[in-house]
């Protein structure tokens, strides 16, 4: 018997399917590449085989639509299949840089800055490269070369785009993390890489307040011995002090205000770009490094393809410095589209609608946020809709598990026919393994397909493709962006380990998914976080999905931790809204809510009131360390305190954790030995 398909969300709408880049790209690639199957260039499903089937094929066509501008050409497109180690475009010279500069008019904003109290300016292209050029004079004044690393400890303002540009034109490697890391924490991922030149900021916005963070810079460039320079960013306007550091410092405006000429450094196609770090909550960071050929041709498949970016479009996606979508913020600019920068907090207390204000005032087209930030606005009455959000074709979604009820909530409170895209994918492959297109269907609590050119599967436990059942999410053919190296890892060893141990030659990412018979992705949260009562495994996201709808409720986590005498306890935290007591009828209607939307086996043990969920610093819960420090494991051993948005949390879950191993000890009588 067949299975019927659920009826989408929301279907894509033909006119605008015919009219995406995605459907151009379709019928080019039929014409030049005997892209094979796809008849009808709208048949998303199609276009996807052909493009994990026929991977040269594929990749090449993607190379040849977007008009990659080589100083020398390639041999072919995979020499290497094998993962890890794939080799993409031997022989390939070019530079990410050239490309981010090509496509921009001289005129016409490139970068949008914008701020919590919703002031902004515009930089327009030949602004840019202007400045750019500049930067990439001083840097090279300053001693960078060809692969020494630059790094910035900025918030997300036009400055860090800058200095990243200007760092890959010289064939340089670029890292960078937000400053509400302490200048310790912003030492333990930058001292690994032996940096020439450190860009800091005297400070950053967030909820009303200016944090002044010129002693933390300071600090931090006299913890990094290698540098040779500090250029100091007068982004608050707050006067750096007269004697700032041993080191020679050049102030910003120095460093940017030079007229020069942009000489870009040709480089191999796998010459390092950038290094993005783990959330090292477990540990140091590792550092990722990838490419300047691998980001920029999976950059433009998903901006340019899935997104439908291009000239004349806007981008405005909030995010940090230090988490991989700032890495994707800033490859608008290949497409020809202007991007924004924004420093402050997503919701400020004063005023809680400002993204969205901004987003109607500067014409954003794509609007990009997080399922958090969602649920947020729903439960603080916020609406959208009060502003002018019509240029918004699609409001972008990722971070974590996207709760279905978001999805009516966006077509009543942003419009009818956006499409809400929610994405999945990891700092790991600065990209998506999943996510959404201008010619799929969107279905409520699900990612509408795997990416074009990403061989998505679900494994079970004896590393076999299963559909419609739940699995792990694996990749069994390479992606350009997937990492070179980890950095001080010169065996491979850690990078084998992180993801090719459970099966050789296939990525296991550790999230725990359902690959479902109508093409669908659907996330159940990390597999390594995966509740297991009485053999069943359970996804905590399905849990999370239905708690956060509750009004009473702000933010859950459930975790499944086995015992030493060999028991099983399934708590349930939760944060409570404002004025919410967690009383006897309260606590009912979060196990009849969880019974009724999921099942009697996901209902918790135990539902505890707490005053915060721990997340890294990108926003992910701390699913596993909470895990481990309610099982009784030492804080130090397991966790990161930098790496924790409020490390207080972690002595209040050690705490809980030892509160319940007391009460569960044996009584001794007294007087025994």
């Amino acid at each position: 018997m067949t299975i019927p398909h659920p009826a989408p969300f929301l279907p894509p709408d033909k006119k605008t399917a015919a009219g995406s880049r995605i459907a151009d790209f379709a019928r080019w690639a039929a014409r030049h590449h005997g892209a094979e199957g796809i008849p009808d260039p709208t048949d998303y499903q199609a276009l996807h085989h052909w493009s994990v089937t026929d991977l040269e094929g594929f990749w090449a066509a993607v190379w040849e639509y977007f008009g990659i501008d080589a100083t020398t050409p390639y041999e072919r497109v995979l020499a290497e299949e094998t993962m890890p180690g794939a080799r993409w475009f031997p022989g390939a010279t070019l530079n990410y840089a050239h490309h981010a500069l090509r496509n921009l008019h001289p005129d016409s904003p490139a970068i949008t800055a914008l701020d919590e109290t919703g002031a902004a300016y515009e930089i327009t292209g030949r602004q840019l490269r202007a400045q750019v050029a500049s930067v990439a004079a001083t840097l090279r004044d300053l001693g960078v070369g060809e692969g020494d690393r630059v790094v910035g400890y900025l918030p997300n303002t036009p400055h860090a785009v800058i200095a990243f540009l200007a760092t890959a034109s010289l064939g340089a490697v670029w890292s960078v993390c937000g400053q509400d890391y302490a200048p310790k924490a912003a030492a333990d991922r930058f001292a690994q890489l032996d940096p020439t030149v450190l860009i800091a900021a005297d400070g950053y916005l967030f909820n009303g307040t200016a944090h002044d963070r010129r002693a933390a810079s300071l600090d931090l460039a006299g913890a990094l011995p290698t540098l040779k320079a500090t250029v100091l960013v007068d982004h608050l306007g707050i006067a750096w002090p007269a004697t700032r550091a041993a080191r020679l410092t050049v102030p910003w405006e120095d460093a940017a205000g030079r007229t020069e000429y942009l000489a870009i450094t040709p480089v191999p196609f796998d010459h390092p770009l950038w290094i993005v770090f783990s959330s090292g909550t477990t540990g140091l960071p590792k550092g990722i490094v990838h490419g300047h050929g691998g980001v920029l041709l999976e950059h433009l498949k998903i901006l340019g393809l899935h997104c439908d970016l291009g000239v004349g479009d806007r981008l405005l996606w909030y995010t940090t410095t230090h988490w991989m979508m700032w890495n994707l913020v800033v490859s608008t600019l290949l497409t020809g589209a202007a991007t924004c920068t924004y420093d402050g907090s997503p919701a400020p207390v004063a005023r809680p609608d400002v993204l969205w204000e901004l987003a109607a005032r500067h014409k954003v087209t794509v609007f990009g946020t997080s399922p958090q930030y969602l649920l947020a606005m729903a439960k603080l009455g916020v609406d959208p809709a009060v502003h002018d959000l019509s240029a918004i074709r699609v409001v972008g979604c990722t971070g974590s598990a996207l709760l279905a009820s978001a999805y009516p909530w966006v077509r009543d409170h942003v419009g009818a026919g956006v499409q809400l895209a929610s994405t999945s994918g990891g700092t790991d492959v600065v990209s998506g393994f999943a996510g959404s297109a201008p010619t799929t269907p969107v279905w409520a609590g699900e990612l509408s397909a795997p990416n074009l050119g990403v061989a998505l599967a679900a494994y079970d436990g004896a590393g076999r493709p299963v559909v419609d059942h739940v699995g792990e999410l694996v990749v069994t053919r390479p992606m350009p962006s997937m990492p070179l190296y980890f950095w001080n890892d010169p065996d491979g060893s850690r990078y084998r380990d992180a993801y090719f141990s459970a099966y050789p030659g296939v990525w296991r990412h550790g999230d725990w998914i359902t690959h479902t018979s109508h093409g669908s992705v659907i996330v159940h949260g990390r597999s390594d976080a995966t509740l297991n009562r009485n053999g069943v495994r359970l996804g905590s996201a399905d849990i999370h999905d239905i708690v956060e709808r509750l009004p009473e409720i702000t933010e859950a986590l459930v975790i499944g931790a086995e015992e030493p005498d060999g028991g099983y306890w399934m708590p349930l935290f939760v944060v409570l809204a404002d004025g919410t007591i967690l009383d006897e009828s309260v606590c009912e209607k979060i196990r009849d809510a969880i019974h009724t939307g999921a099942s009697p086996r996901h209902v918790p043990d135990e539902i505890l009131a707490v005053p915060a969920i721990p997340h890294t610093k990108t926003g992910k819960k701390l699913e596993v360390p909470v895990k481990r420090l309610l099982q009784g494991a030492p804080a130090e051993q397991i966790l990161n305190p930098s790496a924790v948005d409020n490390p207080a949390l972690i002595a209040y879950f050690a705490g809980l954790g030892a509160e319940r191993r007391h009460a569960r000890r044996p009584h001794t009588p007294e007087g025994a030995s």
